[in-house]
């Protein structure tokens, strides 16, 4: 594979070297991770300059992610914006496998030529993104897009590691929904930039404006944050169907995102999205070599044992750290 000839391919924006390029990050295999590393490393070395306002999007099954995202990307492109989209899908726990419908379900949006769509799977991955999604926000913003939504599996906890590679975080909830307010995890609150409630439009247009003022109380509550000015987090409401209000938001965080650069508060943050991705590279890296001999079989060993009684499960662990991780 030439790395060198893919790397320029993705900063000239070619489409074809840029799915090229990603389907590489995503790959597991030893001799792909080799050349991913590689071609990452060349990308940062080229400077290019070009930074992307990475906006994390969670929200609660059926709530319209994707209608909203088809909507607001097309808002976006029309204002001449290139728009990149990764949707990470769930995995079967059972086969393994991922519907990844987004393109499907984006028709208008996957046709515009200034937006790129990638569907990805979980797998086994917890937090709702895929492992490489952050290396794949990378490819994108050197591709020359100024805006990439990274869509989550759902809404809960583990979720709240999507604010730990977006700049922005915003949550989608849905009108009348009874115990929702109590049934988000507080976590998820906590991380959001903007609470959007959806599908404001006809019969629902009041519920939502209530449950809009619901959350706009519950997030006045919350411990104020040094990352944000005077009035956020907020809450909005928004019509992806009938888009109304995705001209606000998106004005609502370009403001946002200003003050931030202005204050010191975007650099410092994406420092220490960086050092955080880096301990959880070693972390993966770590839990990656017990899938891989020796140490496989050395797990299988101690597991039967622990199985049949003979030693303890700590004795085990303990046994198998020292002996072939160094522990």
């Amino acid at each position: 594979m030439d790395i060198e000839a893919l790397a320029e391919g993705v900063l000239a924006g070619e489409r074809r070297a840029l799915a090229r390029a990603i389907t590489l990050i995503e790959s597991g295999r030893a001799d792909h991770r080799d050349a991913a590393t590689q071609l990452m490393a060349r990308l940062n070395a080229a400077d290019h300059g070009r930074e992307a306002m990475r906006i994390g999007l969670s929200g609660t099954p059926g709530v319209g992610k994707s209608t909203f995202i088809e909507a607001f990307g097309m808002m976006l492109t029309a204002r001449g914006e290139a728009v990149g989209v990764l949707a990470v899908d769930p995995s079967s726990a059972r086969s393994g496998g991922s519907i990844l419908g987004d393109k499907t379900r984006m028709e208008r949006l996957s046709r515009e030529p200034a937006a790129f769509i990638r569907p990805s799977p979980a797998q086994s991955h917890l937090g709702g993104v895929a492992r490489r999604t952050r290396e794949a926000i990378a490819l994108l913003e050197a591709a020359g897009f100024g805006a990439v939504l990274v869509e989550t599996v759902g809404v809960g906890q583990s979720e709240t590691v999507v604010a730990e590679m977006t700049d922005l975080f915003v949550l989608l909830l849905a009108p009348a929904g009874g115990d929702e307010l109590q049934g988000v995890k507080r976590g998820i609150m906590e991380m959001a930039d903007i609470l959007l409630i959806n599908k404001a439009d006809g019969e629902l247009q009041a519920a939502a404006t209530r449950t809009c003022s619901d959350y706009a109380g519950a997030l006045r509550l919350l411990r104020k944050r040094p990352q944000d000015p005077e009035g956020f987090p907020k809450a909005m409401t928004v019509s992806a169907m009938e888009e109304t209000g995705l001209a606000r938001v998106w004005d609502e965080m370009t403001e946002l995102a200003r003050w931030r650069r202005e204050s010191g508060h975007w650099e410092r943050r994406r420092a220490e999205q960086a050092r955080h991705w880096f301990e959880a590279e070693v972390r993966e890296g770590l839990l990656a070599r017990l899938g891989r001999e020796p140490v496989r079989g050395a797990m299988a060993t101690l597991a039967r044992q622990v199985e049949a009684g003979e030693i303890t499960a700590a004795i085990a662990a303990d046994t198998l750290l020292r002996e072939y991780l160094g522990g």
